[in-house]
C-alpha cells in the first residue's frame, strides 16, 4: 500500500489551469508546483499573467509557463490547446476548468437587477463558464492519452450559486452582483462534470469544487451579512482551496469521479 506522500507526489506530471492569473487560479497552481507538478497557466491578460508567473518562479523554480488565451474565442482556445501540447511533450496529467466571468466583472448588464440583465452578456457568459471548459475538455483529450500516468484528472471549479439561489438583499448598495447567468453556467458545470465522468472513464477522472465566497476586502456590510450566514463564520481565503486541490488533482482521489466538494464553510448546510 503506497503512503499519503507517494499519492500526492506529482513530480513530472503536467497541468494546465484556466484563470490561472486569477487568486483562485495562483492557489491552485502553488499547489500542484508544490507537490512537484509542470503548472501551465491560462489566461486572458497578458500582465496578469506575467505577474503570476514571476512570482510562481520566485517560489518554486522554472517548471511553471504561460499561455495567453481569450476563453469567448474558439479559434484561440484551439490555438492555446496546441501552444499547450508544444510546451508539455503533448501530455497533460490535470486540466482545471477554473476561469469564469463572476459577479464583479464590469460587463453590459450583468450585475444588475433582473429585468435589465443583457440576454448577449448571458450568453457571453455560458460561453466562457461553460461552453470553454466543454472544448477545453475536448481538445485536450488527446493529450490525457499521451501520458503513461495512471493520474488523469479534469477538475471543474463550480460555485454555491449552481445549488441554491442568491440573497438579493446582501448586495444593495455595494458593487457586487449575482448574474442569472453566472448561476446558470455553473449549474451547468456541475452537470456537465457529471456527464462527462461517465464518458470518459475509466481512463480520466472528472470532479467539481464548489466554491463559496472567498474574502476579496468586499464592502463592509456585504461582508457582515455574509459571514453571519456561514457557520464558520468567515469568507474563505486562497490557502483553504489548496487541501481540495491537492487531493482532486492527485492519486489521493483515485477512487473518486463524477463528484462534487463543497467548499463553503457550511453556507449551504443550513
Amino acid at each position: 500500500m503506497r503512503n499519503i506522500a507517494t499519492l500526492q507526489d506529482l513530480t513530472g506530471t503536467w497541468a494546465l489551469i484556466t484563470g490561472g492569473a486569477g487568486h483562485v487560479g495562483t492557489a491552485a497552481a502553488d499547489t500542484l508546483l508544490e507537490l512537484g507538478c509542470n503548472v501551465i497557466l491560462l489566461d486572458r491578460d497578458q500582465t496578469l499573467l506575467e505577474r503570476a508567473l514571476s512570482s510562481l518562479h520566485f517560489a518554486h523554480g522554472k517548471n511553471v509557463f504561460s499561455v495567453q488565451c481569450d476563453l469567448a474565442c474558439k479559434q484561440s482556445i484551439h490555438r492555446a490547446v496546441d501552444e499547450v501540447a508544444n510546451i508539455s511533450s503533448n501530455k497533460l496529467n490535470v486540466l482545471i476548468n477554473n476561469a469564469a466571468f463572476v459577479g464583479t466583472d464590469e460587463l453590459k448588464g450583468w450585475a444588475v437587477p433582473f429585468e435589465q440583465q443583457d440576454i448577449n452578456t448571458f450568453d457571453d457568459c455560458l460561453n466562457v463558464n461553460l461552453s470553454a471548459p466543454f472544448l477545453l475538455a475536448q481538445k485536450c483529450i488527446p493529450l490525457f492519452k499521451n501520458t503513461d500516468s495512471p493520474l488523469k484528472s479534469i477538475v471543474n471549479v463550480s460555485s454555491i450559486y449552481a445549488l441554491v439561489g442568491p440573497q438579493m438583499a446582501m448586495y444593495e448598495g455595494t458593487n457586487l452582483g449575482n448574474p442569472a447567468a453566472y448561476a446558470a453556467s455553473k449549474a451547468g458545470l456541475m452537470q456537465l462534470t457529471t456527464w462527462l465522468s461517465s464518458v470518459v472513464a475509466p481512463t480520466i477522472r472528472v470532479n467539481n469544487l464548489v466554491l463559496g465566497g472567498i474574502f476579496r476586502n468586499q464592502d463592509s456590510a456585504f461582508l457582515a451579512q455574509y459571514t453571519a450566514r456561514v457557520p464558520l463564520a468567515r469568507m474563505a481565503t486562497e490557502e483553504d482551496v489548496k487541501g481540495a486541490f491537492a487531493y482532486l488533482c492527485s492519486q489521493m482521489s483515485n477512487y473518486m469521479t463524477g463528484q462534487s466538494i463543497v467548499l463553503d464553510g457550511g453556507w449551504t448546510a443550513i
